[in-house]
C-alpha cells in the first residue's frame, strides 16, 4: 500500500512536446510540469534524437550566444549534410526555463531538421518518430525525494555556462508518453527510372549550351 502511494504521488510529472512550423526545418518545443516544487534546481529534458532529425550544431551555437536557448548536444559534431540512411542517433540535453504563468511549470524550444530519406515506394512520405523526453532535475544546494528520483548517468554541468557538474536525477516512475511523428515528403522509388533520365538529359543539353556559347565567344 506504501508503495501505490507512493507512486501515485510521484507520478505527477507530465512532459509534453510538440513540433511547430512546416516543412523540413522546425522547432521542436518542450513543456515539463513537475508534482513539485523545483526548488530553484536546474530542470532540463534529455532527448534521443533517430537519424532522420537533427539539431544543427553551428545554428545551436549562434542561438546560445545571443541567450535563446541553453542546450548540450552529443556529439557535438556532426554531419549536417548526410542523409538519413548515413547519419546517426544524436542526444540533446535541453535547459528549460521557468513558466511565468506556472510555478511548476517550464519550457524551451529548440530548432530541429529533418534529412532527406530514400524513395519510398507508394507513398509520398516517410515517418520518423520522436520519443518523449526524459525529466531530469539537477540540485547542488538541496535534496530530492528518494522515493520519486533516482541519480542520472548523466556527465554534463547543471548549466550549460557553469563547468563544475552536479548530479542529475530522473524520475522513478515514468508515465507513459505517446511518440510524436514528424511526416518527411520523399520521392516515389517508381519515378526513379523517369528522375534519372530527366537528370541525364538536362545535364547533356547544359553542357552542350555551355560549350557552344565557349567555342563561339570564347578566345583560346
Amino acid at each position: 500500500c506504501v508503495t501505490s502511494d507512493v507512486q501515485a504521488a510521484c507520478q505527477d510529472t507530465t512532459v509534453t512536446q510538440e513540433l511547430l512550423k512546416e516543412g523540413f526545418h522546425r522547432d521542436l518545443l518542450v513543456k515539463v510540469e513537475l508534482g513539485e516544487d523545483a526548488g530553484g534546481c536546474a530542470v532540463a529534458a534529455q532527448m534521443h534524437l533517430p537519424p532522420g532529425i537533427y539539431v544543427d550544431p553551428y545554428e545551436l551555437a549562434t542561438l546560445q550566444q545571443h541567450n535563446l536557448t541553453k542546450a548540450v548536444l552529443f556529439p557535438d559534431v556532426i554531419d549536417v549534410e548526410a542523409p538519413e540512411y548515413l547519419a546517426k542517433a544524436l542526444v540533446l540535453l535541453l535547459f528549460l526555463e521557468p513558466d511565468a504563468r506556472c510555478s511548476r511549470c517550464f519550457r524551451a524550444a529548440v530548432p530541429v531538421h529533418a534529412r532527406y530519406h530514400r524513395p519510398a515506394r507508394g507513398t509520398h512520405e516517410a515517418l520518423v518518430a520522436l520519443e518523449s523526453p526524459e525529466v531530469l532535475l539537477c540540485c547542488c544546494h538541496s535534496h530530492l525525494s528518494a522515493e520519486c528520483w533516482e541519480p542520472a548517468e548523466v556527465d554534463t554541468p547543471c548549466s550549460s555556462d557553469t563547468s563544475s557538474p552536479c548530479q542529475w536525477h530522473t524520475t522513478k516512475h515514468r508515465p507513459v508518453h505517446e511518440e510524436s511523428m514528424l511526416r518527411v515528403p520523399v520521392g516515389l522509388r517508381e519515378h526513379s527510372s523517369l528522375v534519372c533520365a530527366l537528370t541525364l538529359l538536362t545535364t547533356g543539353l547544359c553542357s552542350g549550351l555551355i560549350l557552344a556559347a565557349a567555342c563561339k565567344y570564347g578566345h583560346f
